[in-house]
């Protein structure tokens, strides 16, 4: 079965609104609900994490945008004005990721809270964000692998290719689920943080192989060498976490062992 989906939701006053945008947003509306209740378990106000979001948003669009103006050169080179067309399409979700970490830092460091402990908790709603967004490139008709034989492969121009878009999407499901639950068992400092790199990295790395619209670098899928970027610094956070356990920051606490006492008794 071929799938043709229009991509315009609706228009207001002629202007289109696509489903790429609806889906995108829905997710990211959703998805914060999870960092929100976390936020608010260690003593942050309800609206810490729209604050943060208020940072952190633009400059992921923009990173995003500029991730993926710098790898397609030579057609933006040619066509400058095309660079803010925001609507023609191309965000490239590692760009989006560098941008908001750099945010989020500076945010943290005004803040004074270690930066680790906002990554803890921001991690798993960005994976689950990633995995409905996804579905934003089923909408566009892209982001799709070569072609297969498979039952579930999906026809696109005439041929049946793989859904990567769907892989993604069901990897990045599991990998919050395990994020959700492993916080409960395992609260240490930093270690969220490392299973997101470690787990989307791994992810990313396989399903960037089946992909026909990959951005190159010297020859080379650029999502790929980042994704196994990601899992070595994943590995050496998770070592150093674990090492040494630090307890996540809790705003009400007064001490150490409060803390402790906190995270043992919620």
């Amino acid at each position: 079965m071929e799938f043709n989906i229009d991509r315009v939701a609706f228009s207001i006053f002629g202007l289109d609104i696509y489903w790429y945008a609806i889906i995108i947003i829905g997710g990211i509306l959703i998805s914060s609900q999870f960092a929100k209740k976390e936020f608010v378990r260690r003593g942050f106000e309800e609206d810490f994490i729209y604050d943060i979001l208020f940072v952190i948003l633009p400059i992921g669009i923009i990173g995003a945008r500029l991730w993926y103006v710098a790898f397609e050169w030579d057609f933006y080179g040619a066509n400058p004005s095309q660079i803010l067309n925001f609507r023609a399409g191309g965000l490239a979700i590692h760009g989006g990721i560098f941008a908001g970490l750099i945010a989020l830092w500076i945010y943290a460091k005004h803040k004074n809270i270690p930066i680790l402990d906002l990554t803890d908790v921001m991690v798993p709603s960005l994976i689950l964000a990633q995995a409905i967004g996804r579905w934003g490139n089923f909408a566009n008709s892209e982001a799709h692998g070569g072609p297969t034989n498979l039952p579930w492969g999906i026809i696109i121009d005439g041929v049946k290719v793989h859904p990567t878009f769907l892989y993604e999407s069901i990897g990045d499901f599991l990998i919050f689920l395990f994020l959700i639950f492993y916080r409960k068992k395992n609260p240490s400092k930093g270690k969220q943080t490392a299973i997101y790199f470690i787990g989307y990295g791994v992810l990313r790395f396989f399903v960037e192989g089946l992909r026909t619209d990959s951005l190159y670098v010297l020859g080379l899928r650029t999502a790929q060498l980042v994704s196994i970027g990601f899992v070595i610094i994943g590995v050496i956070l998770f070592i150093y976490a674990h090492k040494n356990n630090l307890p996540p920051y809790f705003q009400k606490a007064k001490s150490k062992e409060k803390a402790d006492r906190i995270i043992k008794f919620k």
